[in-house]
């Protein structure tokens, strides 16, 4: 099983989305945010931000370039 919540594995996951979206013709822009120790979880977690809302991407990559 791979843990997506370390930083090596939110960096991981954050290109597949970014990647995903891309070859739809979206640009995605998803960072990775270290969170720090969570009791609950008992170790450290890193996040993923997005400027995608509910999910979903919220510019074309064509209106970038033009």
């Amino acid at each position: 099983m791979t843990d997506l919540c370390d930083r090596d594995g939110a960096d991981r996951l954050a290109s597949k989305i970014q990647d995903f979206w891309r070859k739809r013709g979206f640009d995605v822009v998803v960072e990775a945010k270290d969170e720090g120790f969570v009791s609950t979880m008992r170790s450290a977690r890193t996040d993923l931000r997005s400027n995608m809302i509910n999910g979903m991407p919220t510019r074309l990559a064509e209106a970038e370039a033009g």
